[in-house]
């Protein structure tokens, strides 16, 4: 017995004594919870929502007023005809537009009864549900304290989902499947190819070749982007024939998207390579750096919006959140270059600046 416990505390002063157990044990433990408690919410936060009253009576003022009273609700703009919303839409600035029709003030007085259409962006079909039942649990509430002492009056909500009509979850999640195949096996493969090279002694041999340094990480990262093209133009096959997500915008447009995000995942890789000495620490790296941002911070599964501030910060710095709202604008929405050069310029600078980062490590290693 004396022997076994000897035994057992030398192995937990072996576990004690290595950082990197530690923190896998106990840091990442804790990370893990924090993250999946702040992001796993389901309710609607700081949710943008812009208003068309073509009425302008007292009770849509004073619907509007307990909207925007909402913690959770932001107006971000009063519309003038209808000609807007469709832009508010393709910009992204919104993400519900709530429609009071002219004969609003008529219908409440005389018949009784009024109906709000409002009009949402489903291509987030979890996050456009919750906000609908927001918003129309508002309505009615007000409804409700101006009865207080008179004729009933009932208001109905018209619910108008845009790009995609019937909550298809296939729309959210095949975008989101293919950032994360694009993102962490491209990323974890290419970092892992070059970390071979380096673990098995052979990076030395090629760096004596004749072939020059930036030849042979275009000679490691080539198969991965060929493959990765491949694995994209599958995706996007896949979701729209079995599953009919469609394709409203250019298909070039498309891939080029797919392209420049696959540009930033090698680069990614690339710059792993550099800091990890081994193909587990690569790996760990890759999965646990990479797959749980793509999943969770991105707007993949849980809205950006219902996230701490925090955390929302934070997801400017994941290049997989760029990459959604780039491809599902293109594929859902049908738009062009016009509406989604700023993500892609994003992630243009995310590839710059993880090459540069890397070139420099790679040059002091050879120094």
């Amino acid at each position: 017995m004396k022997r076994f416990l000897a035994f057992l505390s030398k192995e937990f002063l072996h576990i004690f004594r290595d950082v990197r157990t530690i923190m896998i044990l106990f840091l990442i433990t804790v990370f893990q919870i924090l993250i999946f408690g702040y992001v796993i919410k389901n309710e609607v936060k700081d949710a943008k929502v812009a208003v068309l009253d073509k009425s302008n009576d007292i009770m849509t003022a004073g619907i509007i007023n307990k909207m925007d009273a909402a913690n959770d609700i932001e107006i971000v703009g009063l519309l003038n005809s209808y000609d807007e919303i469709e832009h508010y839409f393709k910009s992204n600035k919104v993400k519900a537009v709530v429609v009071f029709k002219e004969d609003f003030a008529n219908d409440y007085t005389r018949e009784k009864k009024a109906e709000i259409q409002i009009i949402l962006d489903a291509s987030e079909p979890n996050l456009a549900n919750l906000l609908s039942s927001y918003i129309s649990a508002i309505s009615k509430e007000y409804a409700a304290e101006r009865n207080i002492g008179a004729s009933q009056i009932k208001v109905s909500i018209e619910p108008r989902m845009l790009f995609n009509e019937n909550l298809n979850s296939a729309y959210m999640f095949v975008p989101g499947t293919m950032a994360l195949i694009l993102m962490v096996i491209t990323a974890l493969m290419s970092s892992i190819s070059i970390v071979r090279e380096k673990e098995i002694g052979t990076m030395e041999v090629l760096l004596v070749s004749p072939l020059r340094p930036i030849q042979i990480i275009l000679g490691k990262l080539a198969p991965y982007a060929i493959l990765s093209v491949i694995n994209a133009i599958s995706v996007i096959v896949i979701g729209n024939l079995v599953f009919e997500v469609p394709i409203l915008g250019n298909p070039l447009v498309l891939l080029l998207v797919s392209f420049t995000f696959i540009l930033m995942a090698l680069s990614l890789g690339l710059f792993i390579s550099t800091v990890a000495k081994t193909q587990h620490v690569a790996m760990f790296i890759s999965m646990f750096g990479l797959l749980m941002p793509t999943m969770l911070l991105s707007g993949f599964i849980f809205p950006i919006e219902n996230m701490p501030i925090a955390l929302q910060y934070f997801s400017k710095i994941v290049p997989a959140k760029y990459f959604l709202l780039a491809i599902k604008s293109v594929m859902l929405k049908g738009l062009g270059l016009s509406y989604i050069w700023k993500e892609l310029l994003v992630l243009l600078g995310m590839t710059a600046s993880f090459i540069l980062i890397s070139v420099k490590k790679f040059k002091v290693r050879l120094d």
